[in-house]
């Protein structure tokens, strides 16, 4: 049997040969990535990475939305290691618990709103959804009303890639395949002033718009029964969806409808939870009291897989005192050690007040900065919400027209900015940013000169080709 190469003496192309031959990627074409080979990242500290080939790479999109402390915390790592040392695994199940749970449970009710005591825990948001799932149906089925089954979500939602949590989701293009959406799942178009600025929208206000948005939801309640629907759910900001802000008006109107019709409300809290938007949660920000918050990626920063559901005070005493034994959970629904860094990690945004710079200095200083981004001759919108943004890429910046699909504007400046020392993602023809929640104001000038000539670049191909209107 042939050692295994050691890991300082491969090169880049061996590893993405290794790669290409034995790693199956989320969310990829195999085939094509293999012919292209994958970037190599090796190490990372504070907001940058470094890639297999020395390149240094800020990170604007906080690994996947996650590493909201940076890279590089000690105060995690040794937390980490000390629950290894000591109890690296033990369950959940057969009436047990360990210390990190329990006392994470308790600073999760500590930082969120007021109805929240309790927490189911998973091993991620798309398991955290799932568990959405199974909660709003047992909690109906206790209140004597088992034909509330129904769930509405919107199109172009993101709730994860499960069964339940892809069918939630409203990516047609993931319910292409496999036969999703699951049975007692339906949708609603989504709040975007952008793409219904020549249909719902034309000739309103944003604040109108929010408001005819939000009754969406009413009508759907109204055509599915409300004796019928169990829950309505949704993310503050659309993440995935390419950093979608509502109206300020919307998400109101939304909990008016919810508590007219007696609906559970679940916010996925997986983007936006633990400081995002400025408030330790995105519903504080848009003003809404679920009953249910699904939470993961920021919650440990990343550092270690950890995700769960914060069980509201309605849904969490019908369980306990009505509900019997309920028939779900997880191998890691509440793993010691990622319950250990999670404890480490709020107390690290805690510390250093990182909810409060966003809010007060942070936030509006990107916002500032994306404004600028937004007279760019290739930019329709600019959106941002604490530290998340959105720059909407249009052929004709008079008309707003968007770009032809096929032509893939918003992936071409994708590659101008990895080639350019920055990960920005795009959604489309959107490009969007949620870079980590200790980025200075430095660090923002940085990114966006960087955003700035990657536009640059992207113009200029655009004019090459003659896709400008």
């Amino acid at each position: 049997m042939n050692a295994v190469t050691a890991p300082t003496a491969r090169s880049t192309r061996q590893w993405q040969a290794a790669d290409a031959a034995h790693f199956l990627h989320p969310f990829t074409d195999f085939d094509a990535l293999a012919k292209k080979g994958s970037r190599i990242i090796t190490r990372a500290d504070n907001i940058y990475l470094w890639d297999s080939d020395g390149e240094k790479i800020l990170d604007a999109m906080s690994g996947l939305w996650c590493v909201n402390v940076g890279y590089g915390q000690r105060a995690l790592i040794d937390a980490a290691t000390r629950q290894l040392q000591t109890l690296p695994f033990y369950n959940a199940f057969f009436q047990t618990a360990t210390m990190p749970a329990i006392e994470l449970a308790e600073l999760l009710a500590e930082v969120s709103p007021p109805q929240f005591g309790h927490v189911f825990y998973s091993g991620s948001g798309s398991e955290g959804n799932d568990t959405v799932v199974r909660m709003v149906r047992r909690y109906w089925e206790l209140q004597g009303q088992p034909a509330r089954q129904v769930i509405i979500s919107r199109w172009n939602a993101y709730h994860g890639s499960t069964m339940a949590g892809a069918s939630l989701g409203g990516m047609r293009f993931m319910h292409a395949q496999g036969g999703l959406p699951i049975p007692g799942i339906v949708h609603i178009e989504q709040p975007h002033y952008w793409a219904h600025r020549d249909g719902a929208a034309q000739g309103l206000s944003r604040d109108e718009f929010g408001v005819v948005a939000a009754r969406w939801l009413e009508d759907k309640i109204l055509e599915v029964g409300p004796d019928n629907v169990a829950a309505f759910i949704g993310e503050p900001v659309q993440g995935a969806g390419g950093v979608i802000v509502p109206p300020a008006t919307y998400w109101p109107e939304v909990q008016r409808i919810c508590d007219k019709y007696d609906v559970l409300l679940a916010s996925d809290e997986v983007i936006t939870g633990f400081g995002r938007t400025g408030r330790w949660f995105g519903c504080e920000t848009m003003g809404t009291r679920p009953d249910l918050m699904t939470f993961a990626k920021g919650v440990t920063s990343g550092y270690i897989p950890l995700g769960g559901v914060l069980v509201g005070d309605r849904v969490a005493d019908a369980l306990i005192r009505r509900g019997g034994e309920f028939q779900h959970g997880y191998t890691y629904s509440g793993h010691p050690v990622a319950c250990a860094v999670a404890l480490a990690n709020i107390r690290l945004i805690r510390e250093q007040q990182l909810v409060e710079r966003v809010r007060e200095d942070l936030g509006p200083y990107l916002a500032g900065r994306f404004a600028e981004l937004g007279e760019h001759p290739l930019v329709g919108e600019a959106q941002t919400c604490g530290l998340m943004g959105a720059l909407q890429l249009v052929r004709s910046k008079a008309s707003g027209e968007a770009f032809p699909a096929e032509l893939e504007v918003g992936m071409a400046c994708r590659g101008h900015c990895f080639g350019n020392g920055v990960i920005m993602r795009a959604v489309g023809d959107r490009m969007i940013v949620a870079p980590p929640l200790v980025i200075t104001r430095a660090q923002i000038d940085e990114m966006c000169g960087l955003i700035r000539r990657c536009l640059d670049l992207t113009l200029a191909d655009a004019r090459r080709h003659g896709w400008l209107a």
